[in-house]
């Protein structure tokens, strides 16, 4: 497999399995859209490993088999194309032995005591999305990097608790469910109620500060990436609206924005 054929099978990817992810980078050019895909496709294999069928035993030893990879000659469309994003643009293999971490948590963690917890989780899986795209947009601000990623899987944490508690998991921290009244059979029977609303509007707060803290990271882009970091956040910032719109009821209907609702988006994000 050429170095080509491999980009252009893990940009097919992108555009198949990504919701957002898409649409924010086709404002790149060819090189850094390339590259960007290449790291959702990591990305989105540790996801899918992670939150498949198999047994707990089999689905590390799958993580750990592709954190190996990362050292080895590479062998597939993905690895080849990631291969040559990393040589491209160095993106730091800390970032990606990250989202390897994160998935194996989802193996052996399914509950989290205090946002300190799911800070260090939203690190692993998002953050380090966000410290592997930084090297390929071209900017050494790493941190605010983390932090915008850190938003972003704040909010899939708020727009994902159905689907989340189907899989048997729960991200809202146990002591933010606690102290505002909210128990784990009120998400079961997706009960939304004052205490609901007002447990989702804290954590709605807390995601805008964090990607308020992560657009920062604007001033340090060149005119192009900026346009692809703006449309990931409108996207996300758009995703929340609705949410807030609806009086926080996340278990009723789809909270999936339209493909012309994102190319508004997109646009603005050009304009900006």
């Amino acid at each position: 497999m050429t170095v080509e054929e491999a980009y252009a099978e893990v940009e097919r990817i992108t555009r198949r399995e990504a919701r957002n992810f898409a649409y924010g980078i086709r404002v790149l050019p060819r090189d850094k859209r390339q590259s960007i895909s290449a790291v959702y496709a990591f990305a989105r294999q540790v996801d899918d490993i992670a939150d498949g069928s198999l047994p707990a035993d089999e689905k590390r030893a799958q993580l750990e088999d592709l954190r190996e990879a990362l050292d080895r000659p590479p062998v597939g469309a993905m690895l080849v194309a990631l291969g040559d994003a990393r040589s491209r643009f160095g993106i730091p293999e800390h970032s990606l032995q990250a989202l390897v971490d994160g998935g194996l948590q989802d193996t052996e963690k399914s509950r989290y005591a205090s946002f300190e917890e799911l800070h260090d989780y939203c690190r692993k899986v998002a953050g380090a999305v966000g410290v592997a795209c930084v090297a390929v947009y071209g900017s050494a601000d790493v941190e605010r990097a983390e932090a915008l990623g850190v938003s972003l899987q704040l909010i899939n944490i708020v727009r994902d608790v159905r689907e989340d508690w189907e899989l048997g998991r729960v991200y809202l921290p146990q002591d933010e469910l606690a102290a505002f009244g909210v128990t784990e059979d009120d998400i079961a029977a997706g009960r939304v109620d004052e205490e609901w609303r007002a447990l989702i509007a804290f954590q709605a707060s807390r995601a805008r500060a964090y990607m308020l803290d992560g657009l920062g990271l604007l001033e340090t882009l060149d005119p192009r990436s900026a346009a692809c970091v703006s449309t990931f956040a409108g996207l996300y910032r758009a995703t929340l609206d609705r949410i807030e719109a609806r009086g926080y009821d996340v278990f009723d209907g789809s909270l999936r924005l339209s493909p012309l609702t994102k190319l508004r988006i997109v646009g603005a994000g050009l304009l900006r």
